[in-house]
């Protein structure tokens, strides 16, 4: 099956990474044409649009990552907000959809609010990115100054901000006394041995135990 990308039609099959040169005015017209469609996401940099349809593989994975996180949050008893999907935006300069973002610093800056104005609230303070199709640049958050970017593939990068770059780390600036990256991995085999529930449930009963 073909990509078709065509003023009048959109479509990926499964796993599809479509680049395509084209200005920030092309990439909002072809975001009003997806409309609230979850694929193909979208992304924009430097005068390039990418086209990504996510295999299922990709879906499972951000949703089992994303349940860590939120595990590991309320087990520290701290507040938070999550999204997905969610469109981070930089009027001419970049647009960017992460699999899934939390605000965590800086929850009550955006709490209960319906839209996320780019130039004047806060960016994520994480952002969870799987790349299966080599789709995924850590870079692409730079310009948003993201904190931390969780980025998996085939296994958990954690990257975090320092002053004009991103530098790979061994520990997560929210969970310092955690081995998330193995938490991760083990979480991840479960729940590809028997399912996600039972992943999640290992990980509170152990982490309920220390």
């Amino acid at each position: 099956m073909f990509a078709v990308v065509t003023p009048d039609t959109i479509h990926l099959p499964p796993g599809a990474v479509v680049r395509l040169p084209g200005s920030w005015q092309d990439y909002q017209a072809l975001n009003e044409q997806l409309g609230d469609r979850s694929s193909p996401r979208i992304k924009y940099r430097d005068g390039e649009i990418l086209l990504i349809a996510p295999l299922p593989e990709h879906g499972r994975k951000v949703s089992i990552i994303a349940h860590v996180v939120k595990v590991l949050l309320d087990h520290l008893g701290q507040e938070y907000e999550a999204f997905t999907p969610i469109t981070l935006e930089l009027p001419q300069a970049s647009g960017i959809e992460p699999d899934y973002c939390f605000y965590i610093e800086n929850w009550k800056a955006i709490a209960g609010k319906n839209r996320i104005n780019w130039s004047v609230d806060p960016s994520p303070d994480l952002v969870v990115e799987i790349d299966i199709t080599s789709y995924t640049d850590v870079n692409d958050y730079l310009p948003y100054r993201v904190p931390e970017v969780w980025l998996w593939r085939n296994q958990l990068m954690i990257y975090r901000l320092q002053g004009d770059r991103y530098t790979v780390e061994t520990s997560s600036r929210y969970f310092p006394n955690i081995n998330v990256s193995k938490v991760v991995v083990e979480c991840l085999q479960i729940a590809y041995e028997r399912n996600t529930s039972t992943a999640i449930r290992e990980l509170r009963r152990k982490l309920a135990s220390e």
